[in-house]
């Protein structure tokens, strides 16, 4: 049975899995939430409508590094996505550092945007672009050479494309973060990370930040 996706292009988690299914040949049918028939159908696995998710037969698999690592154990492509050993821990370690510490914070400024005028909470949103500040600076230092965690492009890096493309947006990294600004421009030239960008692009009307015309 076809894996059934469920995602929208424009969302930062769908195209952390879009990008190891699309680099794996992995075949899926995509399941656009836009659909309301297709959003009605994740509601009746997600518990909280969250997205995306992942249906492999009645088995429902939701939270993207899970799928990820459900993936290359379940259907498994040409990708190592999580080394074994030290390597697989440090790959989860900054899977987790670029979820946690850059996406979400990101997204903070983001949903104020989002809220009724009056009700925005500034305090909140300075303190969380402060923080990616320093998700910058310890990324600057911490880096591989090549990907996120060493010569191989693994999870990490399908954690780190969509975070950095948005976070980016948000508040920009700067001149003084060279390594960390290479390897953003490193994730947007790789051919699959490129593809979730330009499948992402009619959407950008819904980014309340502006919609950048650099990327």
């Amino acid at each position: 049975m076809t894996l059934q996706f469920f995602g929208h292009p424009f969302s930062s988690y769908t195209q952390k899995v879009l990008i190891a299914l699309w680099a794996d040949g992995t075949p899926f049918d995509y399941r656009m939430i836009e659909d309301p028939a297709n959003m009605a159908e994740l509601k009746r696995h997600s518990p909280f409508g969250m997205f995306p998710l992942l249906l492999d037969g009645d088995r429902a698999i939701f939270e993207t590094s899970i799928i990820i690592e459900y993936l290359q154990q379940n259907h498994p492509g040409p990708n190592h996505w999580i080394p074994d050993g030290d390597q697989g821990l440090r790959v989860r370690f900054f899977d987790r550092f670029f979820d946690l510490y850059v996406m979400n914070t990101m997204q903070v400024g983001v949903a104020n945007a989002l809220r009724p005028d009056g009700a925005a909470d500034v305090y909140g949103e300075d303190r969380a672009r402060e923080r990616l500040h320093v998700a910058y600076d310890w990324l600057e230092a911490n880096l591989s050479e090549t990907w996120a965690v060493g010569d191989n492009f693994t999870m990490a890096d399908c954690a780190a494309a969509p975070s950095l493309f948005y976070a980016d947006w948000v508040e920009p990294m700067g001149d003084s973060r060279p390594k960390l600004t290479a390897y953003r421009a490193r994730l947007l030239a790789h051919p699959v990370v490129a593809r979730a960008v330009d499948e992402g692009r009619p959407y950008r009307h819904y980014f309340p930040l502006g919609a950048p015309d650099r990327d």
